[in-house]
């Protein structure tokens, strides 16, 4: 983390506000990483999903044949279509669009969310507790979107993409422990088969 001292004084402009909100979400990751008292339910969840008889769809859910983990390559679909679908929410006239990219987004999560937890099972504990926050955080995106959908679905747009706006807020936190785990904390890939 970086060592200057911050100027949060008005005057100081919006990259020290940048550096600011940075310092405190990297100090809200690193005691996410040090707190324990999740640690039991993570080993045995651990434990459960590297118990699953998934044979050798292990090997191709956690993107041994590509050489690099196939999660970040599922999750294109759902947040691809969330993010187009936000975009089509504010341009006059296409927010009817937004629907069928919702629904598909929705579809997309379940192929995305089975690699990430083929991953998670393997991970040390401080990986495992933000990768914990990560799953945690796609279940409020999750309940969000199907919000979002329901209402739509129902002809009611406007409550359709307030829910989706709280959806989104939630995938920009999602990709941001999603990033911290596999950049920050070094996550890498399994060795190719």
């Amino acid at each position: 983390m970086n060592s200057r001292t911050l100027d949060t004084s008005p005057s100081a402009g919006p990259a020290a506000a940048l550096d600011t909100a940075s310092a405190c979400w990297l100090k809200t990751l690193d005691r996410l990483e040090r707190t324990t008292v999740a640690d039991p339910a993570i080993r045995v969840v651990q434990r459960g999903v590297r118990s699953l008889p998934l044979g050798g769809m292990r090997d191709l859910l956690r993107g041994r044949p590509l050489g690099h983990p196939l999660h970040p390559v599922l999750v294109q679909v759902p947040v691809g279509c969330r993010l187009s679908a936000s975009v089509l929410d504010f341009v006059p006239r296409t927010h009817h669009a937004a629907t069928p990219l919702t629904a598909v987004g929705l579809a997309g999560v379940a192929p995305a969310a089975v690699a990430g937890w083929v991953d998670w099972a393997d991970l040390p504990p401080e990986q495992a507790r933000v990768g914990l926050a990560h799953a945690a955080s796609n279940v409020v995106a999750l309940a969000c979107y199907t919000a979002s959908l329901t209402a739509r679905l129902r002809g009611n747009s406007a409550k359709g993409r307030l829910w989706a706006l709280g959806g989104m807020a939630a995938v920009a936190v999602i990709g941001a422990l999603g990033g911290h785990v596999a950049y920050r904390q070094a996550v890498g890939a399994h060795a190719a088969t």
